[in-house]
């Protein structure tokens, strides 16, 4: 995402998401059974849970990569492999355990240093360095009406913008509007300064493609840091592990979204200069710097805080967690286990006390007749995926 360019029942209080319990099977293959030392890989075997399911990952291994064909979803479990055999102490050595989690990075990754920037990486980390800057005057030009301004646009931009249009509407089809909506709401995320929709929505594809295997745009097993933002700054790596965005053609055939991608910097720039006319330069700090920083970090830390603490209620072969503060931040985007269960749900949220306020908008929007084919989990659905301590 380049900046330009059985029913479940009651859920134990786990402070963080256990990872399922396991039995390890024999693998049947020629693959050598021992652990040895390169942590660059993620195998997957098949496993027993608590309730006698078997759960298995088909694996597939093309020139060192690896593509999966899921069959029933399990935790992943990070394995070492292929020079000399050493101790499970000796591999624990050499992984880091992020802060107050059981997710450790196997796969650290260094964007800022020791590699060649292209011009996007350069201008992506331009914008985001020049907004996190401006809102260094933001003390010096404190008024309740750009306070206001800032927090309208935060939920025009944020609200409508990202979590509606770019994630529920254009990424996952779970609702449809009639098109003049659909255009205005994808407008309004433009505005947030993450990148136009066809690029937001690739990404985001093969995220939920590719989650936490080492094709994923950013998973937290190659730290906190790389899956929160500075993935963004290497678009090389990303265009190697997944290629080109050429997972979007329902958004590429339509003349709005090639017009937005090819105008893009234009329409920032013009909401700028509209609020420099409203109210001077404290309207732009607050109403550009501000809440352009509020929103990317709440985006961005769906993309890393919710793979890494929170809850699971759903057995999904992934990091991705319920983390409450982050749904309260980001309209209902934190259930993020819930997301990633029933991607193509409109609801996230999915229990009465799950505060999501874009779901509530979808709902409203529904209740009025504007949006249609709205998608929610079958009771099915959920009783195969319900893990056996929820």
């Amino acid at each position: 995402m380049a900046l330009l360019s059985p029913p479940p029942s009651k859920s134990k209080p786990y402070p963080f998401s256990p990872l399922p319990q396991v039995v390890h099977r024999p693998a049947r293959s020629t693959f050598p059974a021992q652990t040895t030392k390169n942590v660059n890989s993620l195998s997957y075997t098949s496993i027993t849970t608590k309730n006698g399911a078997v759960n298995k990952w088909n694996c597939y291994g093309l020139e060192g990569k690896v593509r999966f064909s899921r069959r029933v979803m399990l935790m992943p479990i990070v394995s070492t492999a292929v020079t000399q055999p050493v101790s499970e102490n000796e591999g624990e050595s050499n992984f880091k355990r992020i802060l107050l989690s059981d997710v450790v990075v196997t796969r650290p990754r260094e964007v800022l240093w020791g590699r060649k920037w292209n011009p996007v990486d350069m201008a992506s980390a331009a914008v985001v360095v020049s907004m996190h800057l401006l809102c260094l005057f933001a003390p010096f030009t404190f008024n309740y009406a750009a306070l206001g301004i800032a927090f309208g646009l935060y939920v025009i931009t944020g609200l409508l913008g990202i979590t509606l249009s770019f994630h529920r509407n254009l990424s996952h089809r779970s609702f449809k509007l009639p098109k003049w909506l659909e255009y205005f709401f994808a407008y309004c995320g433009a505005q947030a300064l993450q990148g136009h929709p066809i690029d937001w929505v690739s990404t985001h594809r093969y995220h939920h493609q590719f989650c936490d295997s080492e094709k994923d745009p950013h998973s937290p097993y190659e730290g906190f840091w790389f899956s929160h933002m500075s993935w963004m700054f290497d678009t090389n790596t990303l265009t190697e592990r997944c290629g080109k965005p050429n997972n979007v053609g329902d958004l590429e055939k339509q003349g709005f979204y090639q017009f937005i991608r090819d105008t893009y910097v234009i329409h920032p720039v013009a909401l700028a200069a509209l609020l420099y006319a409203m109210g001077g330069f404290p309207y732009i700090v607050w109403g550009m710097g501000v809440r352009i920083v509020w929103v990317y970090h709440i985006t961005w830390l769906v993309n890393s805080a919710c793979h890494v603490w929170g809850k699971q209620a759903w057995n999904t072969g992934d990091l991705s967690r319920n983390n409450w503060w982050v749904a309260l931040l980001a309209f209902g985007e934190g259930w993020h286990n819930n997301h990633h269960a029933f991607e193509y749900s409109a609801r996230h949220g999915l229990k009465w006390w799950q505060l999501d306020m874009t779901w509530y908008v979808v709902r409203f929007l529904q209740a009025i007749g504007l949006a249609t084919d709205v998608k929610l989990p079958t009771d099915t659905h959920k009783q195969r995926l319900a893990l056996a301590d929820s």
